[in-house]
């Protein structure tokens, strides 16, 4: 029998390797403004066209590369970076593995001109399909200018599966921003279609974080710097009342290289406890700094995942220094006491510390183990003391309408409960539960703490949440309004003048389309630039900028769920954004007619995110609840 296992040729090796080195336009970006940082550069350009499906260009002023370079750069695990395998653990640099020119070489066609300062000639090449085409001298400025054209070319299947030229060019954004924020003394500049989307200059970096986010971060940031003997800690947060509902302004970096750590994200909103509400996010650009040996950069390709030798401690230097910066500048609520008379008096603060005093603390275990290096998370477990009893809720009464409640609101949750479970799936039957919840016609809605209604009803009464309940209405009148019913648009007066971030105008240039069925007439009016000619009816004269900015803002949260359409995420976010709002006064009008709208739709008792919109109070179930 013949041998079955050969070797494969390189081109389809590199053609594997970039799979998971290239994995959209944006990827190659990263890798490219990555190894203009690595060689140098003190400018750096960014071309795209059509969103990096037909072009994406880097041209840089830094080192350039010689003949020979030039040639091996191409090749699998030919880099400049490491020598040995030591050298991983001493990494000072973006790239190291050697892998980004061969994966970039094998999907695209690529053409570099690169030319030292030293040199009097460069060097053109090109390359497709993993094959030098070309090789010979040519005029160029000092640097490297490498330009990949046509990706995935011969791959069609990858090609096919990259999105629309608006939700790529978001990618692009994004690996772009990450880059320039994590060197703000270079210049950086990004054009798409002929069109600059960012002319970064050098400066400090609050000049690039009010640069690449908005002139609304400029009075809401808090600088944050610790040094220690182990790591160093700088940046900027936002202040509470910058926190969003995405986590689309948070950037971390360890030794200027971006990365993703839920860990550390924890920390950091540890840091915000009950500065912030539960479903709102900080924003922070934060960099740590500390020796290569501690951490690993060798995880994955994209070199967004890092370990660290003792992840514990970072964690603590995180929190400890951002909660250090939120208190001083005075962000964190403080209290200040007099000091006692009797505790003036006292034995601790009257009589002087001892020698022999300080000998005894010096030698305790509490006093080692606060002393000891690199130690901030270390409890000695041998002086641990347990706490012995529980602590017992006083006897009372209902003090509170929600103690009442409580059972209920917990069998909305639990199967166990005593309430009858309906049936979510779209095609179950309403209507024999919608006789049950029929509004008796001359019983009066009672609204409490202008969030709930009690609305009265044949087998008991309905606690309804007003905002869940419009929320489940406005979604199913969004739904209906993008498969063929449009909504009304009511023209503004005064047009309004939008201007957004650049990742925000690429977002709204993508919704434009499906908005205009939802009542919104948006057209477009210069870079990152809108104008606001109308608005669904129900939409405030004198509003449209605060709405459209957080429907944006709503959208980017509900983006992270992949298995929602692009419609879907949107209809979502409007009945979330448009829905009202706790602490809203309605009329016995309003509440019936709110309650009535909510019975009649397709799907009642439910939010489209699983959320209970009611909870029903029958006759049976009140009289078990009070023993009857």
């Amino acid at each position: 029998m013949a041998d079955s296992i050969q070797l494969l040729p390189d081109h389809i090796a590199n053609q594997i390797a970039a799979g998971e080195v290239i994995q959209r336009p944006a990827s190659a970006v990263k890798e490219l403004l990555e190894n203009a940082v690595d060689a140098g550069a003190t400018e750096i350009r960014l071309i795209v066209n059509d969103a990096g499906k037909s072009l994406i260009q880097v041209v840089d002023n830094g080192k350039g590369m010689s003949e020979t370079d030039a040639r091996l750069c191409f090749e699998r695990h030919a880099t400049s970076k490491i020598r040995q395998i030591e050298d991983l653990f001493h990494i000072n640099t973006m790239g190291f593995r050697g892998e980004a020119l061969a994966s970039v070489a094998a999907v695209s066609q690529v053409e570099m001109r690169t030319r030292r300062h030293s040199d009097e000639m460069g060097t053109y090449i090109e390359v497709e399909n993993s094959e030098v085409l070309r090789q010979e001298p040519c005029a160029t400025a000092p640097g490297t200018s490498i330009a990949m054209k046509n990706l995935f070319f011969n791959v069609p299947a990858r090609r096919n599966f990259l999105k629309s030229n608006a939700a790529e060019m978001r990618h692009i954004i994004d690996e772009f921003i990450r880059v320039s924020m994590a060197f703000p003394q270079l210049f950086f500049s990004l054009s798409h279609n002929g069109q600059q989307v960012f002319h970064l200059e050098k400066g400090s970096l609050k000049q690039r974080i009010v640069q690449i986010l908005g002139n609304s971060y400029n009075a809401k940031l808090v600088s944050v710097h610790e040094q220690t003997d182990y790591l160093n800690i700088q940046g900027f947060v936002g202040k509470p009342d910058a926190a969003k509902k995405t986590r689309g302004d948070q950037y971390l970096f360890v030794n200027n290289r971006f990365i993703r750590s839920a860990y550390l994200n924890h920390a950091l909103m540890q840091a915000y406890h009950d500065l912030i509400p539960g479903d709102s996010f900080p924003m922070y650009v934060l960099f740590i700094d500390l020796n290569p040996e501690h951490i690993d950069v060798n995880v994955h390709p994209t070199k967004q995942e890092i370990k660290f030798e003792d992840e514990k401690i970072v964690y603590a230097f995180v929190q400890a220094a951002v909660k250090h910066a939120l208190a001083q500048f005075s962000i964190t609520p403080t209290l200040e006491f007099d000091i006692d008379a009797g505790i003036q008096q006292s034995d601790a603060v009257s009589k002087p510390f001892t020698a022999a005093q300080q000998s005894a603390a010096s030698n305790s275990g509490l006093f080692q183990t606060f002393s000891r290096a690199n130690q901030a998370h270390f409890i000695d477990k041998g002086n641990s003391s347990t706490v012995s009893g529980t602590d017992q809720i006083p006897d009372g009464g209902l003090q509170n309408w929600k103690d009442f409640f409580e059972p209920a609101l917990r069998s909305s949750t639990d199967s166990s409960g005593p309430e009858v479970q309906y049936d979510r799936s779209p095609g179950f039957d309403w209507e024999q539960p919608r006789k049950k919840w029929q509004l008796l016609e001359h019983g009066d809605l009672l609204q409490i703490q202008q969030q709930y209604i009690i609305a009265p009803t044949q087998q008991g009464f309905l606690l309804v949440n007003q905002q869940l309940a419009h929320e489940r209405i406005l979604y199913e009148r969004f739904a209906a309004a993008l498969v063929g019913k449009p909504m009304a648009t009511q023209r503004s007066l005064f047009p309004v003048t939008l201007d957004l971030s650049p990742t925000d105008a690429t977002l709204m240039t993508e919704l434009l389309g499906d908005m205009g069925l939802l009542g919104y007439l948006i057209e477009p009016f210069g870079q990152n630039s809108f104008v606001v000619q109308g608005t669904p009816a129900d939409i405030l004269q004198g509003n449209e900028k605060s709405s459209i900015e957080k429907l944006l803002d709503q959208y980017k949260h509900f983006s992270s769920d992949v298995k929602f359409s692009r419609r879907e995420r949107l209809i979502r976010s409007l009945a979330s954004q448009h829905a009202i709002r706790p602490c809203s006064q309605l009329s016995q009008r309003e509440m019936r007619q709110l309650v009535s709208d909510l019975l009649s739709c397709a799907q009642p008792n439910i939010t489209a995110t699983g959320i209970a919109t009611f909870i029903e109070f029958n006759h049976e179930y009140l009289a078990r609840l009070f023993g009857n």
